[in-house]
């Protein structure tokens, strides 16, 4: 494999993390840990990172 292919297979993976993270905001859906409900500004985090470095990777796999 070389680094093309690992930068562009890296974008995918943080954009299904940035996916999941955005399905659970339009949906509300609520997650709990043991007992503990996440918050919903972590899936704004959780989906504003990957998303960023999604786009970035995408990018430089297609330079």
């Amino acid at each position: 494999m070389n680094n093309k292919n690992y930068i562009a297979l890296t974008g995918i993976f943080f954009g299904f993390v940035a996916l999941g993270h955005l399905i659970r905001l339009i949906l509300q859906l609520e997650i709990l840990i043991d007992s503990w409900p996440v918050p919903m500004w972590i899936s704004w985090a959780g989906f504003i990172g990957p998303a960023f470095f999604s786009m970035w990777a995408l990018k430089l796999a297609r330079n």
